[in-house]
């Protein structure tokens, strides 16, 4: 099983601002989500995170060891990181949503950020087979994964509602990922 988590809250989430690759902690509720959704993991045999901070904090209630892979890391906003979303024109968001190759200025693209999440993916095949694999990250590589997972393109992105602190399931069944839940925040309740 390929288990994808979004980290818990910051402050910046709270705000509204786009992270990105800003390294901020989680506050105080983004530490009570961490521990519900270590409660709601249960046994988990290998623990992969993003190389921030408020996903490997979100990750640490498991008590595992962490590895890390760059390839978790949130979408690079370039000039657009740190700043309300409400600031980004409409003008930019519809040259974004017509276009995979488009990048914030100073940024990355969807297809880039896709590329590298599918081949994270593909290389904990083997491990999720038979073990239980939890992906600690952010908004935009849980929206790649699940674009991974559907065997859809990029489109699907702009289609997603990626919750905080949400848990998703991929099972594997032979060399082919398959949905078995997605978004799921009944743990924070």
């Amino acid at each position: 099983m390929l288990i994808i988590v979004r980290h818990g809250r910051t402050a910046a989430n709270a705000g509204g601002l786009l992270q990105g690759r800003a390294d901020n902690p989680l506050d105080e509720e983004g530490r009570s989500q961490a521990e519900a959704i270590a409660a709601a993991l249960g046994d988990v045999d290998l623990v992969v995170s993003s190389p921030l901070l408020r996903a490997r904090q979100t990750a640490e209630p498991l008590g595992l060891d962490i590895e890390i892979d760059d390839r978790w890391i949130e979408l690079d906003y370039g000039e657009w990181e740190a700043r309300p979303v409400a600031d980004v024109t409409p003008e930019s968001w519809a040259a974004w949503r017509a276009d995979r190759h488009f990048a914030p200025p100073g940024g990355e693209s969807l297809a880039s950020l896709n590329g590298r999440v599918a081949a994270a993916c593909g290389d904990l095949i083997e491990a999720a087979r038979n073990q239980t694999v939890a992906v600690f990250t952010h908004v935009s590589p849980i929206k790649s994964a699940m674009a991974w997972a559907l065997g859809v393109d990029d489109e699907i992105s702009w289609r997603l509602h990626v919750a905080q602190a949400q848990i998703s399931r991929i099972v594997i069944r032979g060399d082919r990922p398959a949905l078995t839940s997605f978004n799921d925040t009944s743990h924070l309740r």
